[in-house]
């Protein structure tokens, strides 16, 4: 019996819901569910992602196989009850909104799935992998590795939270796991919400903040907080966390450790808090090394896949290939609960027992996470004329010879070209484009057009050719998922007795605008074939200036998603101080616009 061809993927009702579409083992369309609502990690049932991935697959809800979601409900919710009897009366408050969710549509999926796609033929298969299964498929399956090492790292999924194994031909096997409540995932949060960030999308910020301290906390959390093993499995101490018996992270005792009571939103943040975060920090990268040292033991593997939602922790990925731990690593673009939905429609495809043998892609069958939506110049225009926009069209050459043009006079671009990226980073469709070199991109990005916090770094872009001459980086690195100091003579000394956030301040290379203050940068490098029109883009400039990077990072404003459509693309180009918008063919200069009306946004005074 042949696997089911046409094959729905699904994560939602956490955090990062998406949907994914799997045709005879190719991925046809990827998309999370808040690029449709404009709701920031929506969890709902992604409706509006299914739509879209059907719609690139010429399907309809008829023509579907099989239809896949993440996890298994009903082994989550026992863990849930088994936490709940395990820490009575402790969690009383809670129990009942609990348990009111789960038998309102989390826990029949199979239920729920039918009702929100009613038009499932009886025959399509409804079907659950694990929520670690579902990370490991999504790191293996499209990596460009025959065999490979897996290391999936998040919160929690049913029991784990962290599990060690490897990949070779259709199958992967999990060898071990570390289970709930010890898990890297949920401490890695508690100090992101101890600093006063949002949990399940603060996380980079944390990781952001952390360059600019000391880790002066290490020892107390090695000490206090954490107890880790030579092979980096770990156990927590429940002692200072509070995230078994209510709904906030941690407690009176966490607090006294570390000088105090959380830091608010918005916040002033003291030095104590950047030094909190490079602990926090430091350890992690601790014990992600070691658990990338036990797990190549365990399998002799030399090639390591990596996914769960740590693994967006770019720095740590840097210091394992700096480590040289492996000779090589593929980390999913998506690693966190989006990709999910990915990789359990690809293990329903490559698990089953009458499968085609896999054959890897070079370099990898992600075709550069460009999964998403993308819109003709026809259906762009008519928006712009929707909006009363004022534009000009362009041929290809004369576009990018333009964009040049501003971007070597400092202008900051908009940049939305072909289909939208999949997972947490703009690669180079919806994107805002920057000079590196300028020593005040940083912060005109950062508090006029992003509207964040000003410490927050920014990345370079940079063709696969140049990355070598600007970092400290021999490998590809095409999702932004690794981080690799700028070359030494490149670097400029810092002022003696400069420190905290006060660094921000200092040049502190000829790349000023994405160098973080330990001189260190999260590179996207760009071919050819991975992105034409970037790397022309890219290569025009250098010709230029000289120069062969430029800033990227993600086209919207503070605590909203990636903008998906041509009109979310201008509405947030009108609501900053961005200069240009490239859509398409089209360019639009944002004095020249019409007034629309503009929501007032303000960027956090943190420093």
């Amino acid at each position: 019996m042949p696997p089911p061809q046409k094959i729905l993927g699904l994560s939602a009702f956490y955090h990062d819901a998406a949907a994914a579409l799997v045709v005879g083992g190719k991925i046809i369309a990827a998309a999370q569910e808040e690029r449709f609502t404009r709701k920031k990690n929506d969890a709902d049932f992604p409706a509006n992602a299914i739509r879209f991935c059907l719609r690139q697959g010429g399907l309809d809800e008829a023509g579907l196989n099989a239809v896949v979601f993440y996890d298994k409900p009903a082994l989550k919710f026992t863990r849930l009850l088994e936490t709940y009897l395990a820490v009575a009366p402790g969690g009383l408050k809670t129990f009942p909104t609990t348990l009111s969710n789960w038998l309102g549509g989390k826990l029949d999926l199979r239920k729920t799935v039918r009702g929100e796609l009613p038009q499932l033929q009886p025959e399509c298969d409804i079907l659950f992998t694990g929520h670690h299964q579902s990370h490991a498929a999504s790191a293996f399956y499209p990596s460009p590795f025959e065999e490979a090492a897996i290391l999936t790292i998040d919160g929690v999924g049913e029991w784990a939270t962290t599990t060690l194994g490897f990949g070779r031909g259709n199958e992967t096997r999990l060898l071990k796991e570390i289970r709930f409540p010890h898990s890297l995932g949920l401490l890695y949060s508690a100090f992101t919400d101890y600093c006063g960030f949002k949990i399940n999308s603060g996380e980079y910020k944390l990781m952001g903040l952390a360059p600019y301290g000391e880790p002066a906390f290490a020892d107390a959390i090695r000490r206090e907080l954490i107890d880790v093993k030579a092979d980096g499995s770990f156990w927590l101490n429940p002692d200072y966390f509070n995230f078994l018996r209510g709904t906030t992270m941690t407690n009176e005792k966490f607090f006294g450790l570390f000088g105090g009571p959380p830091r608010r939103p918005e916040e002033k943040l003291e030095r104590r808090h950047m030094d909190v975060a490079r602990s926090i920090q430091t350890v992690t990268e601790e014990i992600m090394l070691k658990l990338a040292r036990h797990v190549r033991e365990a399998t002799g593997q030399k090639s390591l896949c990596l996914a769960g939602g740590v693994a967006l922790n770019c720095v740590a990925n840097g210091l394992i290939l700096r480590e040289k731990v492996f000779e090589r690593m593929w980390i999913q673009p998506a690693a966190g609960d989006a990709g999910g939905a990915l990789g359990a429609a690809l293990a329903a495809w490559y698990l089953h027992p009458d499968a085609p043998a896999r054959r890897p892609e070079l370099p990898d069958a992600m075709q550069s996470s460009l999964l998403g939506p993308e819109f003709s110049d026809g259906e762009i225009e008519a928006v712009l004329k929707s909006n009363g926009a004022v534009y000009q069209k362009m041929e290809k050459s004369e576009l990018l010879d333009f964009a040049v043009n501003l971007l070597k006079s400092e202008k900051v671009v908009g940049w939305f070209q072909g289909r939208m990226e999949f997972g947490p980073r703009a690669l180079g469709s919806r994107s805002i484009l920057g000079d590196a070199r300028s020593p005040t991109m940083q912060s005109v990005m950062n508090l006029k057009i992003k509207f964040r916090e000003s410490f927050r770094p920014f990345a370079p872009i940079v063709r696969r050719e140049r990355a070598a001459d600007y970092f400290e980086l021999d490998a590809e690195s095409p999702y932004m998922l690794l981080v690799a100091p700028v070359k030494k003579e490149l670097r400029k000394p810092l002022p003696d007795g400069v420190s905290g956030i006060d660094l921000l301040k200092a040049g502190r290379s000829v790349l000023p605008a994405v160098t973080h203050v330990d001189y260190s940068a999260r590179i996207q490098t760009v071919t050819s074939e991975s992105n034409p029109l970037l790397y022309d883009l890219l290569a025009r400039f250098d010709r230029a200036t000289g120069c062969g990077v430029l800033v990227n990072t993600s086209f919207n404003v503070r605590g909203e998603p990636i903008v998906c459509t041509p009109d979310d693309a201008y509405r947030c180009f009108m609501n900053t101080e961005m200069d240009f918008l490239f859509l398409g063919s089209f360019v639009i200069e944002r004095t020249a616009q019409p007034k629309i009306n503009l929501v007032r946004r303000v960027a956090p005074q943190l420093d």
